[in-house]
């Protein structure tokens, strides 16, 4: 089934925050230790980055935050989808692509033709919703420490 023509993309609202911590929270199936009040609240103020939820009869159903990365490590500005999250009663109906969508246009208006992301290695099916949307390995690597 595909909810799509009956769901609302619109841009994320301060309010919004509870209902995206509950996503976040039945996708992990985890307590979320995000605060995600505090994520919502500096993302709203940010006009220039794309910020939308999706709802089906009133209720959030999925999110996706990015910003606006101003250079760094030789690329020009680029947008970052940063976190992304579709409740799992409604994966599959075409909301991610959707939500995926609204972004690009949004970039797409502001002249902004990079879009990138980081992913798991082992999420898979996260990888396999961000190559049907049409991403694929950039020219980076991913790299971490763990300070003590």
């Amino acid at each position: 089934m595909d909810l799509t023509g009956e769901v609302l993309i619109r841009e994320l609202k301060k309010e919004d925050a509870d209902q995206v911590s509950r996503i976040q929270a039945s996708i992990t199936q985890t307590p979320v230790t995000i605060d995600f009040n505090k994520i919502v609240e500096d993302r709203v103020k940010n006009a220039e980055s794309a910020n939308f939820v999706a709802e089906y009869e009133d209720k959030i159903v999925g999110f996706m935050i990015s910003y606006i990365l101003l250079g760094g490590f030789g690329i020009e500005k680029s947008a970052w989808i940063a976190m992304f999250g579709v409740d799992p009663k409604f994966m599959g109906q075409g909301i991610g692509k959707k939500l995926a969508e609204e972004v690009f246009g949004f970039y797409r208006h502001k002249g902004i033709t990079n879009i990138r992301t980081s992913v798991r290695w082992d999420s898979t099916d996260l990888l396999s919703f961000f190559k049907t949307l049409g991403f694929d390995r950039s020219e980076f690597i991913n790299l971490r420490r763990v300070l003590d």
